[in-house]
């Protein structure tokens, strides 16, 4: 499962399971803005998304 967060400088968003649920909460604590009409998210000078692969107990391990 691949999770989400936007970080800032100064402060760091929880981890999301979707990317448009990581958006809202990014524009919540001031690490962009997100258009609510279109979607469109536009991070601010400073901030960046991070990814983490996260194992769950339904996934396969690889061999």
């Amino acid at each position: 499962m691949l999770m989400y967060r936007f970080v800032t400088p100064h402060r760091c968003g929880k981890w999301y399971p979707d990317l448009e649920t990581a958006k809202a909460q990014a524009s919540a604590i001031g690490a962009g803005f997100l258009d609510t009409r279109t979607g469109e998210f536009a991070q601010y000078p400073g901030t960046r998304l991070e990814t983490q692969v996260v194992m769950t107990a339904n996934d396969p391990i690889a061999a």
